[in-house]
């Protein structure tokens, strides 16, 4: 197995620990699923419980991001444990960090039923590219606050990073980068049509009030 493959595989099985599931189990005692959309996301979570429980959320899936992450770059970004093996280097980080957003959004335990991973991409990509994930990430936070359409900023975030991945790191970045985009588009084109159509839910309301 490759180094690339070990990456997505631990970002896999941290991406697979759902915060929202145990923040809310712990809290009520039922699945995350039982309430709201039944997403397993901090959007959906602020809605129902308040900011509070959604910021504990949202700081859950960025420390798991950062620890496959973590993991992964001590592993395979300066060294090799593989026989005959090269270190990946930086893009361990993207690597990783697509293992985590499938493990999100897929996870096996949860009958490949999760969330849409959104804020595992977003620190993905600032821990990659401080200057450009900063950035992409901004311009899609922007987005939201301006439409109040979720979906729409999202895929603003990895568009953008996608295509400075392209400029500023070459192929290896832009492939994992270029995945990572085609996720997001995947998990948010029901709420990119609707948001198009205008019968799109504001979601950035409760960013705003709570």
């Amino acid at each position: 197995m490759g180094e690339k493959a070990l990456c997505l595989l631990i970002g896999y099985l941290f991406g697979c620990i759902l915060t929202a599931e145990l923040i809310v189990k712990h809290k009520t005692g039922k699945s995350v699923s039982e309430f709201g959309t039944g997403n397993p996301g901090m959007a959906n979570v602020m809605r129902i419980f308040g900011f509070k429980t959604g910021a504990a959320v949202l700081a859950g899936d960025l420390i798991k991001t950062v620890a496959a992450v973590l993991i992964c770059c001590l592993l395979f970004g300066r060294s090799s444990v593989l026989p005959s093996g090269k270190p990946l280097g930086q893009p361990a980080v993207l690597w990783a960090g697509l293992g985590a957003t499938l493990g999100h959004n897929w996870p096996v335990w949860r009958r490949l039923k999760g969330g849409k991973g959104v804020a595992v991409t977003c620190m993905t990509i600032f821990l990659f590219s401080p200057l450009w994930g900063l950035v992409s990430d901004v311009a899609g936070m922007l987005v939201v606050f301006r439409t109040g359409y979720l979906p729409l900023g999202a895929v603003v975030i990895t568009t953008l990073f996608t295509v400075f991945s392209g400029i500023f790191y070459g192929m290896e970045a832009f492939i994992p980068a270029l995945v990572l985009a085609l996720i997001m588009l995947s998990r948010h084109y029901p709420g990119l049509i609707r948001s198009f159509k205008g019968t799109e839910e504001k979601n950035a309301q409760y960013l705003k009030k709570n």
